[in-house]
Order: structure tokens, then sequence, then C-alpha cells
């Protein structure tokens, strides 16, 4: 709560008092979109990317646009303002930042620092060119502020400092008629999350507004002078959106304003779902009673926080501040009295909000989208959303198994069983048992193990019979079967002696896990299987997890990462350190998202280097470099290949050991025995053991 020292409100009316004052005063403007029809972008989230709005905008013929928050309100000096927790969600969430370079930023090894040495206002928001008009909004675009933004930005738009173009601020003190399709939509706006505790707490913003460390938050005083500014501009004829990023689905005291503003429609975010929500709370209350219940809870949350600092606002409040927090308490207080309960005997009516206000939570901007089609005062929506990605059920056992529907008994068929009756569509067979009892052996991921005696597959199938059933002509099929796998795996075997020489067979590299071996002989890849993969368990397919990207298909799982695409290879005469090299490549150098130096033995340390970019422009122009000197000498550049070493990068051959680049380390590691041939009093022997084990002289 900000002292008597600070003003009021820093709306653009005369300061706030008891008696009612002409509603000219008030910060509000009409647009006329189109007296015939019109379309309302509804979208969420945009997080910076505030040169898509346009795109957006043309992609469905839009008039303008209503956005909910989070729309990126950051300047070059609120980098200095945002505590490391808020950077590091904004730099998870930005969509200006490339998939690579995030996901180093946001190793678990990284240090705070290192986020904010790398991160600049770029990378979280365009608005700095929207301010300098480089970014132009070809539509009105009216939004609130959301719970990541800089507060003093907003204050500076309330102040009148800036000011662009199309774009609206729907605050407590400022509102928006937009004249459409014959309709007259009177926007009123309320930014920042909703948080009990901090409702009388300013942070860094000054008069009705609060924020701080990168933040924003809702205040009492916010509130009621949003309630002041609807009662004075208040028309009949008008249709009223009530815009919040706190959703009045879950917050039972914007549900209340939403009753005290006689709002007709909501507009909110702020849960991050993949669709879109559409629901008046007739739909998805039980009952009357359930409705209230909500409203009640989000009473008995507020009344906690006000007992506790009821005595420190009756000091530091002034006669101006004292009403609006008179209309927030009106706001707190307005619940829909019961069914049968009226105060004054006759019983009390249903109130209009329960069937008639009708609600929209939206997804973010980048999986989806409201449009209001308003045309001979009829306002229609329509939902578009990416939604989940189901297409992994279809590929995830690809082969092998199906996955049945939840709660479904598997199917099953015995030998027994009698044969099915034939559907019109086609269905899937069944899961095969692993073995006759039912234990946590995981199903075979790979497609390859040949199913056991017993099971009914799209091979073994035939009139309704399993294996216990086959015909000839089956069980022959079935011979040719296993006589083929057994002549593939005795070449595999033959393969693999032959380019060992005669080593240890099925040895694993350094740091990886050695495959597995199927029932059949086969390798099959190393595959993560929850804990849960009972029989029961191993009948469902596990959905992914939550706020991750489904690729259709399950695959195999490596310790090693695969390698950054956009990396170069430097090896340098003499040794560099990461701040000599990046320095070497002058301008590009801002593109580098990691140094790393592989292992090397003793007086090769940091002569040779693997630099990443987070894309391939950046990475394209640090080549241009390669003709210049690192520390006297020319160094070798060239764009990293997996034929490239990443650990032991001083030999061409990596753990193949076919020997060292230069001569002194492979004559070195020979005399220490460390190499295939062994040292020189150690040749003849290993040429005799090798020759033993092949079967064939030596020298052949």
């Amino acid at each position: 709560m900000q002292s008597g020292s600070r003003p009021a409100s820093t709306s653009t009316r005369p300061p706030i008092s008891p008696l009612p004052r002409p509603t000219q005063q008030v910060n509000t403007q009409t647009k006329v979109l189109d007296t015939v029809h019109g379309r309302l972008l509804c979208i969420a989230d945009i997080r910076g990317r505030l040169s898509g709005l346009n795109d957006l905008a043309r992609e469905v013929n839009a008039s303008a646009i209503i956005h909910t928050g989070d729309f990126g309100f950051f300047e070059a000096s609120s980098l200095e303002r945002i505590n490391d927790r808020t950077l590091r969600h904004l730099t998870m969430y930005s969509p200006l930042i490339p998939q690579a370079q995030r996901n180093h930023l946001l190793e678990a090894q990284n240090p705070p620092a290192h986020i904010r040495q790398t991160v600049n206002v770029s990378m979280l928001s365009e608005f700095p060119l929207l301010l300098s008009g480089q970014i132009k909004l070809t539509v009105p675009v009216y939004t609130v502020w959301g719970a990541c933004e800089d507060v003093l930005v907003l204050e500076k738009f309330r102040a009148g400092t800036y000011n662009v173009d199309n774009l609206h601020v729907l605050d407590e003190a400022t509102t928006r008629l937009v004249d459409v399709g014959g309709v007259k939509l009177r926007l009123l706006g309320l930014g920042g999350a909703l948080v009990p505790h901090k409702m009388f707490d300013n942070g860094d913003g000054s008069a009705t507004i609060a924020g701080g460390q990168g933040t924003m938050w809702t205040t009492a005083l916010q509130i009621g002078e949003l309630v002041d500014t609807a009662q004075r501009v208040f028309d009949q004829t008008e249709t009223r959106v009530l815009v919040t990023h706190a959703s009045p689905g879950r917050e039972g005291i914007i549900n209340q304003l939403a009753l005290v503003l006689k709002a007709d429609l909501t507009i909110s975010a702020g849960l991050h779902f993949r669709y879109a929500t559409s629901y008046n709370e007739f739909s998805v209350q039980g009952d009357y009673d359930g409705f209230r219940h909500k409203l009640l809870v989000g009473k008995e949350a507020f009344d906690k926080v006000w007992e506790s600092v009821k005595g420190q606002v009756d000091i530091v409040i002034d006669e101006n501040q004292r009403v609006l927090l008179d209309k927030f308490l009106s706001v707190v207080e307005r619940i829909p009295p019961a069914q049968g309960l009226g105060p004054a005997g006759p019983p009390a009516m249903e109130e209009p909000a329960w069937k008639n206000t009708w609600n929209w939570n939206l997804c973010d901007a980048a999986y989806g989208s409201l449009v209001l089609d308003v045309k001979e005062g009829r306002v229609s929506a329509e939902i578009k959303s990416q939604g989940f990605n189901y297409a992994y059920r279809r590929t995830a056992s690809a082969g092998t198994t199906q996955a049945p529907a939840p709660g479904a008994a598997p199917r099953v068929q015995t030998p027994n069983a009698a044969p099915a009756t034939k559907s019109s569509t086609p269905v899937p067979p069944a899961p095969a048992p692993l073995n006759k009892s039912a234990t946590s052996t995981p199903l075979p991921l790979s497609g390859k193990d040949t199913p056991r005696d017993g099971a009914v597959t799209p091979a073994n199938k035939t009139n309704g019979t399993s294996s216990g059933g086959l015909t000839p002509s089956e069980k022959a099929e079935r011979k040719k079967e296993k006589k083929k796998e057994k002549k593939e795996r005795d070449r595999a075997e033959r393969e693999s002696k032959e380019k060992d020489g005669g080593g240890k067979e099925g040895e694993a590299e350094a740091g990886e896990p050695q495959s597995a071996k199927s029932a059949s002989g086969k390798a099959t890849p190393s595959v993560d299987i929850p804990e849960a993969s009972t029989s029961e368990g191993a009948d469902r397919v596990m959905s992914p997890a939550t706020g991750t990207e489904s690729t259709g298909a399950r695959t195999p799982t490596s310790k090693r990462p695969p390698r950054n695409p956009w990396t170069l290879f430097v090896r340098n005469a003499n040794p560099a350190n990461e701040g000599e090299l990046r320095e070497f490549f002058g301008e590009a150098k801002d593109g580098i998202i990691r140094v790393h130096y592989p292992l090397n033995f003793a007086g090769k340390a940091q002569k040779m280097a693997f630099v990443e970019f987070g894309d391939e422009d950046a990475m394209k122009a640090a080549l241009e470099k390669r003709a210049e000197k690192l520390k006297d000498t020319v160094p070798e550049v060239k764009q990293a290949s997996d034929r490239e070493p990443r650990d032991n990068a001083g030999f061409r051959g990596g753990r193949g050991g076919r020997g060292a680049r230069g001569g002194f380390a492979a004559r070195g590691l020979s005399q220490a025995g460390l190499t295939r041939g062994g040292p020189p009093h150690m040749a003849q022997a290993g040429g005799e053991k090798k020759a033993n084990e092949e079967g064939k002289p030596e020298g052949a």
C-alpha cells in the first residue's frame, strides 16, 4: 500500500472522490471497425514475439486483436531489474531463443550468472523494435499485462511517456469501446497475477498497479478503480467484455468482479492449456450452490489476508484510496444469495450470470486462438488449437502391440478360443503374453523379437486359430523364418569377429551401455522402461510428460547427446583458452553458445576445441575467419562432423585406436602397450595370438 506521499492514481481523470463526475473524464475512446461485419482475434501469451501479431491477424482476416497478458513489456534496462528465477523462466519459454541455445542455457550445471551474461532483451521481447517503429501494428491491439512484465514500462505508458500506434493498454483507468458488426463491445481490462497476500503491496509500482523484479500482480486498489471506471461509463446498450490475465474459472474474486461489472463475456489466460475452453457456470457447476461455493472460497481466502493487514492499511490509506478500497470490498462481498433465501422474505432470484455470462480461457498464442466473428448483432466464436499429439500411440509399438482403450481388458485369444466374428473394421492383434506367468517383463519395443508359441500375431493367425493349430503350410513358413534368422545371426557373428580381429566381442565403447540381446540373439537397443511395467501396466502406452512435444515415435535412448549441427572444429598449434578463442571469431562470437575442449593428453591441452553456435548463419560468419591468425598461427577451422572425435581429439580414429595424427603420440602409446599392436617386443606375440584365434597363419 502506498503512503500519502505517492499519487493516488496515474489515470488521466481528476483525483478520485466520492462525488459522481461526468463520464467524459474517463480515459476512453471509441473505435469503429466495421458497421457490418468484423472479426476479433483473441490470443494469450505472445511472449514478446510481437512481429507475429500481424501474421496471426492476416491468417484469420481479423479487424482487431484482444490479448490477455504476457505481452512482452521489456526494454534493455529491464534486464537488471529481473531476478534470476524470473529470467530463467523467461528464457525457458521465450519463442525468440533457438532451441539449441535454450537447451544449453538451461543446463543444470550453468549458474544464473551464465544466463544473465548471455541473454539480452532481443532474446526476450521485440518490444524495443515496436517502440522504435521498426515493427508496426497493422490492426488495433487491445491488451492487459500479464504475470511476467516490467512494471516500470507500464508506468511509462500510463504517464504518456510511451505511445505506440494501434496499441491500447487496458487498465483500471483505461477502457475502449469497439463498434463492430452492429454490436458495441465495451472492453474492460485487469492485468497481473492474482496473489491474495500481495494485494496491498505495490512493489516498484506507483498508485494502483504493482510489480517488481520482472513480475506483476493485481492489487485491491486496482480492482476498486476498475469498478469505478466501469460504473461511470455504464451504458445499457453496450455489451461488456472483461479481459483479464487471471481466469475467473479458477479465481473466485475475478468471478465476483465479473458480476459487479455486469460482464456479458470474459476472456482470460494464465492456465497454459493446449485447448481454449469455452463455458458458462451453468455448464461446469453441478448446481447453483456449487457456483456460490466457488465465490465463497475466493472471499474466504481474501478475508484471511484482510484481517491481518487491515490495521496497517487504515493507517497509511488516504481519502482517495479509501473510495477505491470500499469499491473493492464491495466486489469481495458480492455473493449471490442462495435460492429461496431472499433478505426481504420473497424467494431470491437466480443470478443472471449463472447462465448468461460466457467465459473463454485461451491457450498460448503458439498453440491456438479464439476468433469472435461479429455480424448483424450476433457474436459467434471460432476456436482453433494445435492440441495434443496422439500420433505416438500408433507408432510407439508398431509391429508388436496396440494399446487397448483405458479400462478395457486385453484381448488375447487362446488356442481353444472360437473364431472371432468378423468386423467391418479391422481390429489390431492383442498383445501377446511374454511368458506363461504374468510377470513384470517389459514389452519388446524393437519389433524384432519372435513371438512365443501361443501368441496371436498377424503371421500365425489364420481362420481364428493360434499356433496350437497351425496348418502344414504355416508350420513350413515358421520353419523357414527360423532358419533365416539363424543364418543372419551366424553371419553377424562372423562379421563381428572379422571386424574386431579376434578382440573382445561386443565390447561397448567407454561411457556407453552395451546393447542387450534378445531371445533370438539379435542385439536390441537399450530403451528406458518405466518401473510400473508389470503385466497390468504393459498393456498401456504411457502418455508423454506434460509440456513435452511427442515426435510420434519412441526412439532408443543414448547417454551421448546429439551433436549440435552448427559446430566448428578448431585446431591450433599454440594453446588458446576460451576467451582467446571467442575473440578470434570477432563479431561472430555473439552467436557462440558453447566452447568445448575435449580430453587431451599431456602437452595437447587447449589446442583443439569444438565451438557450438546458436544457428547456421552464426556458424557461417565464423567460418570466414578461418584464414586469420590465432596466437601467431593460422588455425585449422572447419565444420565438425560425426567422424570428428569428441573426447580423444588427438586421434584420427577416436576409440578405434588407428593411431595418432602425429607420429610421437602413436609411438609413445605403442611403447606403453596401449595400442592394438602393443609395444615392439609384444608385436610378435600379439600376431601369433590373433592368428591362432582366427585359424590363419600369421601375416595372412
